[in-house]
């Protein structure tokens, strides 16, 4: 996949159809492999080939993942991957009616639910893991007193380093730097609230 720039998402037929379970474990297995085919992915999410096909359809014709060229010389396998190098969605895309902050409010669940399971994923197989990964981790609360623009501030420049070490990280590998590298999951969430 050559570097795409993220997809902004605003309409709510991409939304529900990302927003299904399935798909948004089968997106993300292909936002991490880059390219894959349903049986390789079928495989990853305990699910048979043929119903993998049929998601990752739906998930085509919405436009978030593409048909890739072959990995292997099996004409008959069918590679997928992401049509970008990932999606943007943002709440203010969805409150001009219920029905659509509604689909937002669901999406964004389903989100938080499979970024906590990833993270419970890791919790759990934690000790297989070397110490220097598990020393590098990082596991953080802060509870700051802001402005609605400081947190917008805050954001961007988390935003900002992120991508600057995502961007490293995959020219160091472009360039053969491979060793010890391993997917990272950093999750973020900064959010008003009142005790």
């Amino acid at each position: 996949m050559a570097d795409k720039e993220n997809r902004r998402i605003t309409d709510v037929g991409t939304l529900k159809a990302l927003g299904h379970p399935l798909r948004m474990k089968l997106y993300r297995a292909l936002l991490v492999a880059g390219a894959a085919t349903a049986s390789q992915l079928g495989e990853q999410v305990d699910e048979a080939p043929s119903l993998v096909s049929y998601h990752l359809r739906r998930l085509a014709d919405h436009g978030l993942i593409e048909e890739a060229e072959p990995r292997s010389g099996d004409g008959r396998e069918r590679w997928w991957q992401p049509a970008s190098d990932g999606v943007s969605i943002r709440g203010a895309d969805f409150r001009d009616a219920p029905e659509k902050e509604t689909a937002h409010l669901a999406f964004t669940r389903l989100y938080v639910d499979q970024r906590t399971e990833l993270y419970r994923r890791y919790l759990d197989e934690r000790a297989a893991w070397p110490a220097e990964w598990n020393d590098a981790v990082v596991d953080a609360e802060g509870n700051l007193r802001l402005t609605a623009a400081e947190l917008a501030s805050l954001r961007n420049e988390l935003l900002a380093v992120i991508r600057k070490y995502d961007e490293k990280g995959r020219a160091d590998e472009a360039a053969g730097a491979t060793e010890g590298r391993e997917n990272v999951a950093v999750h973020l969430y900064g959010f008003p609230f009142r005790v």
